[in-house]
């Protein structure tokens, strides 16, 4: 049995492959949480704008750590549907709804999977990957910001909640900074009039501004566990783009 199990959502590429190959525990199994098959992970098949293939993530977690003996079990929720940039009442409507689905609802529904598949006996803990976003206004992306805005606020009343209970896991949200990723070089392609902050975003990739994906996972893994009172843990700097 391995010591330590991690999931990952969203392992394939990005940050989520960042924090995946920068694991800091020896051994650790690896679960990659995503609709594609990862070359060199454990991956379990999912989508988060089809919310009929949640229960197998929230299976996995239970079926994983039922009779789980080992020192320490975590899920990072970092995946994200992207590629839906546009202001509201202008995008296409049924991608507005998966964005809403996928970037809304279900890092609520799969954290509160793992909330339930966690036993005493063993370090759990909880990570949401959130942005600057879920403070900044930025047009075009009004999904996006509110998602991460939801996703803090419910890392704040649930840390509350595990400390009422006087049981794990832990629970962080994390804003990484700005980090070079594939989806933000496919993001840098949008109609500015769609996106007014791709430009910004692109002349601070040209200028060297952004977290490799290895920098900002052990950025990320050196934080772990975080502090018991800290709800929301912060990388780089605060981007306005005003």
């Amino acid at each position: 049995m391995h010591d330590t199990i991690v999931w990952i959502s969203g392992a394939t590429e990005g940050l989520g492959l960042g924090l995946a190959r920068n694991v800091p525990y020896p051994g650790a199994r690896v679960v990659n949480l995503s609709r594609r098959q990862h070359p060199d992970y454990e991956t379990v098949r999912f989508d988060l704008a089809e919310p009929a293939t949640w229960d197998a993530v929230g299976a996995h977690f239970h079926n994983e750590l039922r009779n789980f003996r080992g020192a320490r079990a975590i899920f990072i929720h970092n995946a994200y549907m992207g590629a839906v940039q546009g202001f509201v009442g202008e995008v296409d409507p049924q991608l507005y709804r998966q964005s809403v689905i996928a970037n809304a609802a279900a890092p609520l529904i799969l954290g509160d999977a793992f909330v339930r598949a966690c036993k005493p006996g063993y370090e759990s803990g909880l990570v949401m990957i959130t942005s600057a976003a879920a403070r900044v206004p930025w047009e075009g992306d009004a999904v996006y910001c509110a998602a991460k805005a939801a996703a803090e606020h419910w890392v704040r009343v649930v840390r509350r909640e595990r400390k009422q209970r006087g049981k794990g896991p832990w629970v962080v949200a994390i804003r990484p900074g700005f980090v070079d990723t594939p989806a933000v070089h496919r993001s840098i392609q949008t109609d500015p009039e769609q996106w007014p902050l791709g430009p910004f975003v692109k002349r601070d990739l040209e200028a060297g501004k952004a977290f490799d994906i290895d920098t900002a996972a052990r950025n990320i893994w050196g934080a772990l566990p975080p502090d018991p009172d800290k709800s929301v843990l912060l990388f780089g700097e605060m981007v306005t783009y005003d």
